[in-house]
């Protein structure tokens, strides 16, 4: 199997004071300049190869889109190639408790070997682990976006979106495309993406040409930023899909 564990963060430890003066609230201020601290230590060079990290649901249910997707891949590489240069982490999660992922790739045809030799088995959605695994990394090494592919959420939404707004701060834009109309999904899914600073797009089950183009635009954004990817918006509608959500 490609790749090692990603290993879930514990919880940080919360401590409470039963007595003694209570802290005063932080001001409009003090919290503007906190989240301009956060985002001024983005790990982002200028010049810097992009990165993107391709997280997908490797559930039972999502076997015909992983398909797919493997299929499809190539083309974030393309359409990043002719911007600048792309480097793709995958993170899948599937099974009972299993979140695995891979190195920094480069070659479009080692993560498409390596993507046709998984298989997707039942179990419960683990986006909270893929979340986590971008914070270290976009800590560790920098990220430019994240793309996620899945269709179901069973997982608390409130810690997800306490992982979401970490990303945020660190400018780290997460594109969710989702298969499929479900609800609890979706609200998840928007919160997410709103809270980073990336956008959400539906897309039909099956629909290679609208999953293409969604991914040809957050491959768009990893090589080459905001600038890359309005120029593609002005021929490509899943650019302008993207666009037209983000902050």
């Amino acid at each position: 199997m490609p790749g090692e564990p990603v290993k879930p963060r514990g919880r940080d430890a919360v401590s409470s004071q039963t007595g003694g003066t209570l802290p005063q609230a932080s001001t409009a201020e003090d919290i503007a300049a906190f989240v301009a601290k956060a985002r001024a230590l983005s790990p982002h060079a200028p010049g810097a190869k992009g990165r993107l990290i391709f997280a997908l649901d490797a559930t039972m249910s999502r076997q015909p889109t992983w398909d797919m997707a493997c299929a499809l891949q190539a083309d974030m590489f393309r359409e990043a190639a002719a911007i600048g240069s792309l480097d793709i982490r995958l993170v899948y999660y599937r099974g009972l408790n299993e979140c695995r992922a891979t190195g920094w790739i480069s070659d479009s045809a080692k993560l498409a070997t390596l993507m046709s030799k998984i298989d997707c088995r039942g179990g419960d959605t683990q986006i909270g682990k893929v979340l986590s695994d971008v914070r270290r990394e976009a800590v560790a090494s920098g990220v430019r976006a994240v793309v996620f592919v899945g269709d179901a959420m069973e997982e608390k939404v409130d810690e997800l979106c306490a992982k979401a707004g970490e990303l945020g701060m660190l400018k780290v834009p997460v594109f969710v495309f989702q298969e499929g109309a479900d609800a609890v999904a979706e609200q998840a899914f928007r919160e997410i993406a709103r809270l980073t600073g990336g956008a959400w797009c539906r897309f039909d089950p099956g629909a290679a040409a609208q999953l293409r183009e969604l991914l040809r635009a957050a491959a768009a954004y990893a090589a080459g930023g905001r600038e890359a990817l309005l120029k593609l918006a002005k021929n490509a509608s899943g650019a302008a899909k993207l666009i037209g959500q983000m902050k």
